[in-house]
């Protein structure tokens, strides 16, 4: 497997029961990319169970207690690869009050899966899943029509289906979904095609996970680019060297190309594009290099390089969507700590507009959040923030709140 092989981040997503686990199981198991004694460790717990055949879903249900419950409660990350692409597969749960886990796997994700229970139709949960995917900026969407094999292959209900998600899918500006028939627990549609399902003319979804191009999710127009470190070699050889460390986190950059300094709009020109193999003379997302300047400007963690014709919105206040992690209430009369990119500063909550009902997308007035609320709130900043919309930059348009106290991670936010 090539170094350079392609990585796709997806997660599933769907209601309980809906066969998510027992997806991943057969992509797992069906791409050959499960050890003898996985495969072993899971025969012997479906036995103990009463099982006639495996249970794949117990390849990601690696928790005791979602073994106990039967649910997928965390996310369980699992990591395979074919000739073609590297994966790496996040499988969310599915009730309500996991929104959290839910938000912070899609936040990376270049794709979701959403299954739908053949039987069962567009549910709630099948609603609110799609709301958080769209809210997240997840670019590819694809509905896998499970457990097939019980409604008899019907492709009249996979079709009345498909035609409900799609009108809800629009409501959210969502108009690219790949629809897919198919049958978990038998094996159709999930990496080969199958025998029942003759009708549907498209490719099963291994194949399409395969394929999907991917190579525009980032964005390639803005150059966004946060300094992480300082490089001061305190050598003979290097002693005047003065380097800035990070990732391009979009776009591009060239040696000779003018950039501004965010926030303080000290502009330069690019002198040099270093790396551990070389220097370069041009450099794209998501490549992590050290950038030399031509002017000696006071730089340090937190700035941000951007080119020089195409700026973001530096700012103290604005608003933004913000997914709340912590058991703790938000408490509007104290400070947290944003962290955005590489900078960090100290942030209070001006007021909240509303909050969203995940269920029903009612937005309703509220004076607090709890774990898993979702809203939209004013916030100040102690610092200015070089931002993007996120709709427009998924790096610079994301942060996550910090309480300074304890230094957990307490909500996660997209600037609106």
């Amino acid at each position: 497997m090539s170094n350079t092989t392609q990585l796709l981040r997806f997660i599933t997503a769907g209601s309980v029961d809906d066969g998510k686990s027992t997806l991943i199981g057969r992509l797992l198991h069906d791409s050959k990319s499960i050890f003898e004694d996985q495969l072993s460790a899971i025969a012997k717990t479906s036995e103990k169970r009463g099982m006639a055949a495996v249970d794949l879903s117990l390849l990601t249900d690696g928790l005791q207690a979602e073994r106990e419950q039967g649910i997928t409660i965390d996310v369980a990350y699992r990591y395979f690869a074919t000739p073609k692409r590297k994966f790496i597969i996040g499988d969310t749960p599915g009730h309500e009050q996991y929104t959290r886990n839910m938000v912070t796997a899609a936040s990376t994700a270049n794709l979701v899966v959403i299954l739908i229970d053949a039987r069962k139709g567009v549910l709630t949960q099948t609603r609110r899943h799609t709301f958080l995917a769209s809210l997240v900026g997840v670019p590819h969407i694809v509905l896998a029509v499970n457990k097939m094999d019980m409604v008899g292959y019907s492709e009249d209900t996979f079709n009345a289906i498909v035609a409900e998600y799609r009108a809800f899918a629009a409501q959210l500006g969502i108009h690219e979904v790949t629809c897919i028939p198919m049958s978990a627990l038998n094996g159709d549609m999930v990496v080969e095609h199958g025998d029942n399902l003759s009708w549907y003319k498209g490719a099963p979804l291994l194949d399409f996970l395969e394929n999907v191009v991917i190579d525009y999710d980032v964005n390639t127009t803005d150059f966004r680019y946060p300094v992480q470190w300082v490089c001061r070699p305190q050598t003979q050889e290097h002693h005047d060297f003065r380097g800035y460390m990070g990732r391009i986190e979009s776009g591009e950059i060239a040696v000779g190309d003018a950039i501004t300094v965010l926030p303080s709009g000290r502009t330069s020109k690019v002198k040099e594009i270093v790396t551990y193999d070389g220097n370069l003379q041009r450099a794209y997302a998501p490549q992590s290099v050290t950038l030399t300047l031509e002017e000696e400007i006071d730089i340090s963690r937190g700035d941000m390089f951007v080119k020089s014709d195409s700026l973001p919105q530096v700012a103290k206040e604005f608003e933004a969507m913000l997914c709340w992690l912590a058991e703790a209430p938000l408490d509007l009369n104290r400070k947290y700590i944003v962290k955005h990119t590489t900078r960090t500063a100290k942030c209070l909550f001006s007021r909240l507009e509303y909050r969203v009902d995940v269920n029903t997308l009612a937005h309703h007035e509220t004076a607090k959040l709890n774990m898993n609320d979702i809203a939209r709130v004013a916030m100040k900043v102690q610092q200015p923030l070089a931002l993007d919309h996120y709709s427009k930059n998924r790096f610079t348009g994301s942060f996550i709140v910090i309480d300074e106290t304890t230094n957990n991670t307490v909500a996660a936010g997209m600037i609106a």
